[in-house]
């Protein structure tokens, strides 16, 4: 099964003010755009798994394992050895936080003891390596799960996320 995939960041601001001299305007922007082919080594993947709107109840959690046990849009088990992208997008509508991180057999994202990031109401967390060692590597049974968690009682949080990974 052939995969290409294109993953772009891209931060673009436009600050002005006044002076003595005119309007002064400043406009930074960074873009990254990586490409990736079907494959195995630097710049390339073989496996993808998507999820969009996926709800958590209040105060609960879930492990996502990544070797071997999520289904691809077609019906394929992903058994990922490498991430080489993650992106979590928080539903705007969410009261609490989507909380990344502190499963029972860590995938080793963060880290440290028991770290985790939490992405907001209406944010997103998105990381990549494209380089031949990935992110990060996922040891069946040992290290293989990331955990997404509620942060809070009271209400469900909905968020989509995308892995994008080699399967050696």
């Amino acid at each position: 099964m052939a995969l290409t995939v294109e993953l772009r960041a891209k931060f673009a601001a436009q600050q002005s003010g006044t002076s003595n001299f005119g309007a002064p305007s400043y406009a930074p922007t960074i873009d990254k755009l990586l490409q990736f082919t079907s494959g195995t080594g630097a710049d390339q993947a073989d496996l993808l798994f998507v999820d969009e709107d996926r709800s958590i109840a209040a105060s609960s959690s879930e492990d996502l394992d990544l070797a071997g046990v999520l289904v691809d849009a077609l019906g394929t088990t992903v058994a990922m050895a490498e991430v080489v992208a993650l992106l979590i997008v928080a539903s705007a509508s969410n009261v609490n936080n989507v909380v990344v991180g502190d499963a029972t057999s860590p995938v080793p994202l963060f880290a440290g003891t028991n770290p985790t990031y939490a992405v907001k109401p209406g944010g997103f967390m998105f990381l990549a390596a494209p380089n031949a060692a990935g992110m990060f590597t996922v040891g069946a049974g040992s290290t293989d799960d990331l955990k997404i968690t509620n942060s809070s009682s009271g209400s469900a949080v909905v968020y989509s996320i995308a892995i994008l990974g080699r399967s050696a």
